[in-house]
């Protein structure tokens, strides 16, 4: 037999407050709703009527480590438990092993984007959705953290609070154009990470003046003496493409420069793509903290994508986050959480599986269940 790893997460657990009422009769115990909703996930439900189902196919496996006095919860409580849940809390219960990994496996790259949750808008009933700002660490594929936006607000205020939570020391933070904020670059600065903010006309005299030093080199044929350069070529789905990066470390003609935290690189990325006879070109631009490598940049730039690829994707693809209809009190940020959370685990199972493939391996296959939990405990 193999050990019992939700032993450790039920330890993790005990450490989350219970958020109903004191005094009442509490017939499930917090942990059991939480363990069995995680392995539940895993597992490949994607609601709580799933949940609830899962937990009974397995409730003789569950017995071995939950005292199920009063057998299964039923949907209605896991939903009611997770709209009740302290978000930050609930994060806190995972901090320890996102922690270990990232201590384990490094961190150099950090991707900080927003998704919508569009199931959990209700017009009828004056709800707005869900937003949730994450943060993604590209390399290790996990889920840093997340915060939801607050409502007649943007990701410019959520974005700070989401950075103190984290630990990115020596990280390279890659953020698109909402994040370029002068409060914003401060903010990764103190956390002692260095960013690339990508630079559209919601700075004008910024991308004024980045427009301005790109144009004059190409004018005045000073790119290859002044500035770094790189190139790479792929091949995608009968589509030719050809990235091409440039980075001025000579920031002297930003006019703003000394108000964007110890910013010292210009980066210039230029798109070329071809399909047939058809071609399409994009410029974009971004400003760094960082005195890197046209290479380097090259390569967070383009890893900031696995936020949308590797993650918001699967979110909606394979869990159905986009479709999900939960949006009572706090539930759709926990089970937006707890999808990500999940996430996390599954792209650190190794092996040519899908993510889809593997939530169904682990539902299915017991064994397989429980080494995946072993991840989640480092062992």
């Amino acid at each position: 037999m193999l050990p019992l790893p939700t032993t450790s997460l039920r330890t993790a657990f005990e450490q989350l407050a219970d958020p109903r009422r004191p005094g009442r009769t509490l017939t499930f115990p917090l942990t059991e709703i939480i363990t069995i909703a995680l392995c539940a996930v895993i597992g490949g439900a994607n609601s709580w009527v799933a949940v609830e189902t899962f937990g009974h196919a397995k409730q003789a496996w569950f017995k071995r480590f939950l005292n199920l006095e009063h057998g299964i919860p039923s949907h209605d409580t896991f939903g009611r438990v997770f709209a009740l849940l302290n978000p930050l809390a609930f994060q806190n219960c995972f901090r320890e092993w996102i922690t270990g990994v990232c201590e384990r496996l490094g961190i150099r790259h950090v991707a900080i984007d927003g998704k919508r949750l569009a199931g959990s808008e209700d017009a009828g009933l004056g709800v707005q959705a869900i937003h949730l700002v994450s943060a993604w660490a590209s390399e290790v594929r996990l889920t840093l953290g997340q915060v939801a936006v607050e409502e007649k607000s943007n990701e410019i205020t959520a974005i700070p609070k989401l950075l103190e939570m984290l630990e990115i020391a020596g990280a390279l933070v890659t953020i698109d154009a909402m994040g370029c904020q002068k409060e914003i670059a401060a903010k990764i600065r103190e956390r002692q990470a260095d960013y690339v903010l990508a630079v559209k006309e919601n700075q004008p005299h910024l991308h004024e003046d980045l427009e301005r030093l790109f144009r004059e080199a190409l004018e005045q044929e000073t790119l290859d003496a002044h500035w770094d350069y790189h190139q790479s070529e792929a091949k995608n789905h009968g589509r030719d493409e050809v990235r091409l990066c440039w980075v001025l470390h000579d920031v002297d003609g930003v006019r703003d420069r000394d108000l964007w935290q110890d910013l010292c690189s210009v980066i210039v990325v230029v798109t070329e793509r071809g399909i047939g006879d058809s071609s399409h070109s994009e410029v974009r631009y971004y400003i760094s903290s960082r005195n890197g490598s046209a290479a380097e940049f090259a390569k967070a730039i383009r890893r900031h994508w696995g936020i949308e690829n590797e993650c918001h994707w699967v979110l909606d693809v394979v869990f159905g986050e986009d479709g999900s209809r939960v949006r009572k009190d706090q539930e759709a940020e926990n089970v937006g959480w707890l999808r990500r959370m999940v996430l996390s685990l599954l792209k650190q199972v190794k092996g040519k599986r899908s993510v889809a493939a593997t939530r169904l391996a682990a539902g299915w296959n017991e064994e397989f269940l429980e080494q995946i939990l072993l991840n989640l405990l480092g062992n």
